[in-house]
């Protein structure tokens, strides 16, 4: 009986969109492919850039900040003309970036190149929209979305396992010729383009209303001013004034949102974040964007510190910090994996709690525990099951949470959300970094961040894990859960 119940809840999730399920699996496993490709190489990209490796967070902040406008822009397109075809708008762009990196030969370059390629941060968005579209007006919609979500993030987790070790070892091999070690991703994302062009079937549900052009401008603006802030913090350090032009970048949020609330369609729907579900997971979403997105040039750039230079660090090769990375997204998927199993044990509030809780603490331990490759693979697993699942539970949730025709926006939000807390995050931690660095025997300075901005980066992103978990006590029992099949008439009321 238990076989039965397998393949029968099996095939209802194989059923949804004809495959779709099968097919997104190898679009997210491309954006995983992405995101763990470059990590391990990230020492090395600094010194083909010629730059230090606190200054590696920058790329990582610029990507970040891009995200943050183009995924509610992205997210409502998809709303309006169909999530397949800004699903492959963007593959397009990723696939050009991607070749771009390989050319870029100056700083700034790579950098426009490289955020460029952070599009890839709305396709899964996009995809948990696809699904809710096709399973929405089943029974058990709610568990259908959590498991394909589940299996599309496990594939990311799998993709960023197999693009960390192949990064890692490709950059061993073909080091000396670093340009191909850059373009090797795009034959994947050439592959997504023609998954997605040809396979993909396009959502039916649409909403009406149209861009908030002004709203779009406006949040430019202020992530510009904060995060233009904060890299003249980098450059002048013992001024003030950069100070202020970080806190003009936060005042300006204000206005930002008291017009947003006033637009009947605005780029960022603040009104749907009122529900007692939804803020939560959205605040979640952002304080939990703060470590998977901005400790992962740390965790990197720390591992390959020599301790006999610096005092610090592990020492370690670039393939030898792919094993690392590989070590910390496979924790990542076993928590992505089981976190639907989990849920339907206890319930999926319980399950985003404990998820935040262990990222949390698997954080906080690096501060007493990094002195050696055991201690520091000990704590990144422990940071990495509460994180596969949490990256596998927040657009679900938001998805169950979201009224009709706002899935792609409330899913979209939670990126949006995480994507603004890792770019701060990458922008301050790379201040951190840059702070108290260690001078070589001969005087001059090291390329290495400093001890004190490594365990400030863990610290931060400890604190900020169990906030969240804290921000999530207050969800109703049984939020996320199944909700009865809504008629027409009935979703026309709502």
């Amino acid at each position: 009986m238990a076989r039965t119940e397998t393949a029968r809840r099996t095939g209802r999730l194989a059923g949804i969109g004809g495959g779709l399920v099968g097919y997104l699996i190898f679009v997210e496993f491309t954006s995983g492919v992405l995101q763990g490709y470059y990590v391990p190489l990230l020492t090395d990209i600094a010194r083909y850039l010629d730059i230090n490796d606190a200054d590696v967070n920058w790329l990582e902040a610029a990507q970040l900040m891009l995200s943050a406008i183009a995924v509610p822009v992205l997210a409502k397109l998809g709303d309006l003309h169909g999530h397949r075809r800004v699903l492959l708008g963007s593959a397009v762009v990723v696939a050009l970036s991607t070749v771009a990196l390989a050319f870029a030969q100056s700083f700034p370059l790579f950098l426009v190149a490289w955020a460029l390629q952070g599009m890839y941060v709305v396709w899964l968005p996009l995809q948990v929209a696809l699904i809710w579209d096709r399973s929405r007006r089943t029974p058990g919609a709610a568990s259908q979305t959590r498991r394909a979500t589940g299996l599309i993030v496990a594939a990311l987790q799998a993709g960023a396992i197999a693009g960390a070790l192949g990064g890692g070892q490709i950059g061993q091999s073909l080091g000396e010729h670093f340009w191909l070690v850059l373009i090797a991703p795009v034959v994947l994302v050439v592959g997504v383009c023609v998954v997605v062009a040809f396979l993909v079937p396009e959502s039916e549900d649409r909403t009406g209303g149209s861009i908030d052009a002004t709203g779009a401008a406006l949040l430019s603006l202020v992530l510009l001013v904060i995060t233009g802030g904060l890299s003249f913090v980098r450059l002048n350090q013992d001024a003030l004034w950069p100070w202020a032009v970080t806190a003009a970048g936060l005042l300006l949020l204000v206005p930002f949102v008291r017009y947003e609330l006033r637009r009947q369609d605005p780029l960022v729907d603040f009104r749907v974040l009122r529900s007692s579900s939804m803020w939560p997971v959205q605040l979640t979403a952002g304080l939990f964007g703060i470590s998977v997105l901005g400790a992962q040039g740390p965790l990197s750039t720390f591992a390959r510190t020599d301790p006999e230079v610096y005092g610090y660090g592990l020492g370690l090769s670039t393939s030898e910090v792919s094993v690392v990375i590989g070590a910390y997204v496979i924790s990542m998927l076993i928590g992505a994996s089981q976190f639907s199993r989990v849920s339907r044990l206890t319930t999926p509030r319980r399950t985003l709690i404990g998820a935040a809780t262990l990222t949390g603490i698997g954080y906080l331990l690096l501060v007493p525990f990094h002195d050696t490759l055991g201690q520091m693979l000990s704590c990144i697993a422990i940071a990495g099951l509460g994180s596969g699942a949490l990256v596998a539970a927040l657009p679900a949730a938001a998805a169950a949470a979201a009224p009709v025709g706002r899935t792609a926006v409330a899913t979209g939000l939670t990126n949006t959300t995480k994507v603004l807390g890792g770019s701060f995050a990458s922008a301050t931690f790379a201040i951190a970094l840059a702070s108290g660095v260690p001078l070589l025997p001969d005087g001059s300075a090291g390329t290495a961040g400093s001890l004190s901005g490594y365990i400030t980066v863990w610290v931060v992103c400890g604190t900020a894990a169990l906030l969240a978990a804290l921000a999530l006590l207050v969800v109703p029992k049984l939020a996320f859960s199944d909700r009865p099949v809504h008629t027409s008439a009935e979703e026309s009321r709502a």
